[in-house]
């Protein structure tokens, strides 16, 4: 959408005024006996309020009516979003998808929150620990419906079709090749161009945040200055009709009317914000001697565990770079797992699985089940000369890695009628290539 602005950085504390009302962030205190223009002021808490400083989480908003105004909330139907883990027994083999049906406009107008589907997870809204994979496939846009997660953080990957998110804190238009977080308890609404398609990562009880680069230093990967979060824009809108607010609450929905716009922030300030950032822009670290270097060096954002080093989520991308690799089998190794690995494609071919794994997909190699590439991929790349090489042209695969072993909906595994049943096929033309009678070749 062209005009919108941002604010760079990663967890700023920022501040933003809608340019139609000049001087309607209160000066010197947060919470005025009257605020400017008559607004009202309201916290939102991303964290505990004693959380230590560098994870205290928290922005006010000054608007035209509080969000608390509102009828009371009621359960609605929850379609094929599930915090059910135990709807199906568990499946330990490798799974992968085709491209997720997106519904014709010509059949049935399907919007954002309706359109979400649970493919897999594990944990507990309720004790605020686990993980939650999610499709969206949708057609239209929300009309005077806003969607609220009180369980955790999504974190959305648009696959096809752009979306414009409509936040209390302003707009973002986000593309394929772009992410973005609208972090828990933030009202949000989607528009769509025509027939729209991603995935979205929850996390509950913890937000992202960038990985620690330890002995890379202090810059590389995603740096800070290239993520994006919005502007203040306010809409004064009542709406007769009422207005719906979809509130995601212990793994249901609920529904609540009110008659007029919740995106009625006429100013914001804190660091508990909405954000985006271009999948692009990251600067990847690659081996430049020999070897495969493990897929963490690829990690965007991480949520992490009370564990040190282990992730509730991580989010590794796998872009555009160069393999360089000398005497080395360059693409990914033949792996087992104690963390459970979510794979999407947003375009291109994934190098070790050209065929098969398809934009709109997506696979699961679930804890340590074995994975690795195909039998082709194998026998190329045994082979090939190694000259330096462009790798992942043109492609943007990624990957949420979670230490939860996570369960597959039945909507996963049945109802979508997209598991690829033949995928361990792949792998059949494998073949020994032992030789007993083998020796080290003379220098």
């Amino acid at each position: 959408m062209a005009g919108l602005k941002y604010l760079s950085g990663f967890g700023n504390e920022f501040s933003s005024e809608d340019p139609r009302c000049p001087g309607s962030l209160p000066e010197g205190q947060n919470n005025p006996q009257v605020c400017p223009y008559g607004l009202y002021a309201e916290q939102l808490s991303g964290s505990a309020f004693t959380c230590p400083r560098p994870a205290n989480k928290r922005s006010w908003l000054y608007r035209i009516l509080p969000s608390v105004k509102h009828k009371p909330f009621a359960p609605v139907p929850c379609g094929n979003l599930t915090e059910n883990w135990n709807e199906v027994e568990p499946d330990p083999n490798q799974l992968r998808w085709l491209p997720f049906t997106i519904p014709k406009s010509t059949e049935k107008k399907v919007d954002f929150a309706a359109g979400l589907h649970t493919v897999c997870g594990a944990g507990d809204a309720k004790s605020r620990n686990g993980i939650g994979i999610h499709m969206y496939t949708c057609n239209t846009s929300m009309a005077d419906r806003c969607f609220n997660n009180s369980d955790g953080d999504f974190l959305i990957v648009p696959q096809q079709g752009e979306i414009l998110i409509t936040t209390e804190f302003g707009k973002m238009m986000v593309e394929p090749n772009e992410i973005c977080v609208i972090q828990q308890g933030m009202r949000f609404s989607v528009d769509v161009f025509g027939e729209t398609r991603g995935y979205i990562l929850e996390v509950y009880g913890a937000h992202f945040e960038l990985p620690d680069l330890g002995p890379i230093g202090a810059n590389g990967l995603a740096n800070p200055r290239d993520f994006l979060c919005p502007v203040a824009w306010y809409e004064d809108r009542k709406v007769a009709t009422g207005y719906t607010i979809i509130n995601k609450y212990q793994g249901k929905l609920f529904a609540c009317q009110q008659d007029f716009s919740p995106f009625n922030v006429v100013a914001w300030h804190g660091n508990y914000t909405p954000y985006k950032y271009n999948l692009e822009n990251f600067m990847v670290i690659n081996c430049v001697a020999f070897d495969h270097a493990d897929p963490s060096i690829f990690t965007v954002l991480t949520a992490k565990s009370t564990r040190p080093g282990v992730a509730i989520a991580d989010f590794v991308i796998f872009p555009p770079r160069w393999g360089v690799a000398d005497h080395t089998f360059r693409p990914p190794y033949y792996h087992r797992n104690c963390m459970s690995e979510f794979m999407g494609l947003i375009k291109g071919h994934y190098e070790a699985k050209e065929e098969g794994f398809q934009p709109g997909g997506a696979s699961l190699h679930s804890i340590m089940t074995p994975h690795g590439p195909d039998g082709e991929c194998f026998e190329k790349n045994s082979t090939a000369e190694l000259k330096p090489e462009r790798v992942a042209e043109g492609t943007m695969a990624f990957m949420f890695e979670s230490s939860f072993s996570m369960a597959v909906t039945k909507w996963g595994l049945q109802t979508c009628q997209r598991l690829d049943k033949n995928y361990y096929q792949c792998w059949e033309s494998l073949r020994s290539h032992f030789n007993p009678n083998w020796k080290p070749s003379k220098q």
